[in-house]
């Protein structure tokens, strides 16, 4: 039976690599995770198609992987969701590791990492129109990826092999079992939630973080938490909101942080931005050592928030899926035991409704 059951997992892997080379060469320019939309697969399977040539397993010690990525110099840091992709160049600074966490604080290279989401691991190498391109890529159980690390011209090479060779898998198999996000479990309707209670605790918030708190205590999802919170403390903007606030701080120089994330990473930029550009549907920022692509006609819904501090208010630009999922979320910049900016707070109160 088992003898029968890798034979079956084997010819489903070389029909998948097939026709994914297929692909390939009928349309050149394709990004893998459109590609796998296409074909019906997850991107992660794709890639382990190409275990033995142009993929290697890594073992599943996440973290110490992470405290490894320093020693790798310069680097491009890549992580996205279904409308958001956010790219920083720089190196890795300071690395805490806790046992379904990390965190990775510089101002270039900035991650909060979760890694219950984490699941498969590939050090991958790509032929590209530049030359070869070396990645380690790592996907949840769904199949889609999480993050990516890719080298540039200035990593260090040896670095990246022995970190490679450290935690290559032992079994090199190439066929990988997926299984799909949870569904969103429906929102309890607005009647039935304790909504004074909820605003009574939103303006008795300390810290932000403590915000993900309010919402699993009163059941409730972050949309329905902004309609029910009242208007001194989340307000609905225009979809163009997120457009007019790029532009302004890139006309002013305003320093601002962008999060975006996936369901195991949220990367941060922090500072100001340059150039702001519109391209084939997409709304990009195109800056030396940060991209942001934001496919802006995605946006269902965009709302200011703004959450009580030790350090006074805190104001956020937020933007939202037509499912409710969060596709970016911009602040000014500021750290803990700073007020916020005052001209982010007066950009904020000037979007467009």
């Amino acid at each position: 039976m088992t003898v029968a059951i890798a034979t079956e997992e084997k010819s489903y892997m070389e029909d998948l690599r097939q026709k994914w080379s297929s692909f390939k060469s009928e349309n050149p320019k394709v990004r893998i995770r459109n590609a796998a939309a296409e074909m019906g697969v997850s991107e992660c399977e794709l890639v382990a198609t190409g275990v033995g040539t142009t993929a290697i397993r890594l073992r599943n010690e996440w973290g110490k992987i992470i405290q490894r990525l320093p020693k790798l110099g310069e680097i491009l840091c890549i992580t996205r969701n279904n409308d958001a992709v956010h790219e920083k160049n720089g190196k890795f600074g300071a690395v805490s590791v806790n046992p379904g966490s990390a965190l990775v604080v510089n101002k270039e290279i900035d991650l909060r990492i979760f890694f219950s989401h984490w699941h498969f691991g590939f050090a991958v190498t790509e032929e590209t129109a530049r030359g070869i391109r070396s990645s380690l890529q790592f996907f949840d159980l769904s199949g889609t990826s999480v993050h990516k690390v890719y080298l540039t011209d200035e990593s260090d090479m040896e670095a990246y092999e022995a970190l490679v060779e450290k935690f290559t898998a032992e079994d090199q198999f190439a066929k990988i079992t997926t299984a799909p996000h949870a569904p969103v479990p429906a929102e309890t309707p607005d009647s039935e939630i304790e909504a004074d209670g909820l605003r009574a605790h939103w303006k008795a918030l300390q810290d932000t973080h403590d915000f993900f708190q309010i919402l699993r205590d009163f059941g409730v999802s972050r949309m329905q938490a902004l309609r029910l919170a009242g208007e001194d403390l989340a307000f609905k903007v225009s979809n163009d909101a997120f457009r007019y606030a790029l532009e302004k701080a890139s006309e002013t120089g305003l320093s601002i942080m962008i999060f975006v994330g996936s369901k195991g990473c949220i990367q941060i930029h922090t500072g100001p931005i340059e150039k702001v550009v519109d391209a084939g549907g997409w709304l990009n920022i195109l800056d030396p050592r940060f991209n942001l692509h934001m496919k802006d006609t995605n946006i269902d819904q965009a709302w200011v928030v703004r959450k009580p501090t030790v350090d006074g208010i805190v104001t956020s630009l937020e933007l939202f899926d037509s499912d409710g999922n969060i596709i970016l979320q911009m602040f000014g910049e500021r750290k803990p035991g700073q007020p916020e900016l005052a001209d982010w707070a007066a950009l904020c109160a000037e979007l467009p409704k």
